[in-house]
């Protein structure tokens, strides 16, 4: 392989939904270059940065019955039990939701955590306070969705926009068969998504643990417990 194509291959493709972004940036640093090159750099240095926000790598996920990755890539910020929002229709018992931040310098591309069909999309208005709080699963703006599995109950995911987030692009619809790992949607500059598991769900993670969208591991379903695994790039 050539010093060229081994660095093209260092370099992750972009998400189609960053080029106008991306685009609007560059102009804007050719126009600060003509006020004052200073500014004009670090329009620059911006414009890289928003690049880099709409990365769309390639991920291996681990494909086996029960197990539930990451639909994010962020920190884990919370774990615990708690009452799911009322859109998502799982009842009225606490179920654990671990909790996945998204600073403005992680791949924002969402990743489905299971394998099922899409049972309920639920968009709800709401403020845009830091997503880091928990009251942010209650108050800012979301979007939700409810996967039914084959064997394991259903699954709750909630996109939820941060202070800094002001869009959420969702890429599915109800009644859409999604595999594990598959992008279901987006969510523009900072923000969090909640993972709602089946009750009786355990986590695989801990509080504070880097997560990698459609790669890493939360939690386990399966009542036999881990088994040999096979994956799958996209």
């Amino acid at each position: 392989m050539s010093i060229a194509n081994s660095i093209r291959a260092q370099i992750p493709p972009i998400h189609p939904q960053g080029y106008p972004f991306i685009g609007a940036f560059a102009l804007a640093s050719l126009i600060l270059f003509w006020i004052w090159t200073p500014l004009g750099w670090i329009g620059t240095i911006l414009t890289v940065w928003c690049a880099l926000f709409f990365r769309d790598p390639v991920r291996v996920t681990p494909v086996r019955d029960g197990i539930v990755v990451s639909p994010a890539d962020g920190r884990v910020s919370m774990i615990a039990p708690v009452l799911p929002p009322a859109e998502l229709g799982l009842g009225d018992r606490p179920l654990l939701r671990i909790s996945i931040f998204m600073s403005v310098f992680n791949c924002h591309v969402n990743r489905a955590p299971v394998a099922g069909r899409i049972d309920r999309i639920a968009y709800r208005p709401g403020t845009f306070i830091n997503a880091e709080l928990d009251k942010a699963s209650e108050d800012n703006e979301r979007n939700s969705l409810v996967i039914s599995t084959a064997g394991h109950g259903r699954i709750g995911v909630v996109q939820i926009a941060g202070l800094v987030a002001r869009r959420i692009v969702s890429f599915v619809r109800e009644g859409q068969t999604i595999g594990a790992g598959e992008r279901f949607g987006l969510i523009r500059f900072g923000s969090r998504l909640d993972v709602y598991l089946p009750e009786g769900g355990k986590s695989l993670v801990s509080e504070g643990q880097t997560a990698v969208a459609g790669e890493t591991v939360l939690a386990d379903l399966g009542a036999a417990g881990e088994q040999g695994r096979t994956f799958r790039a996209d």
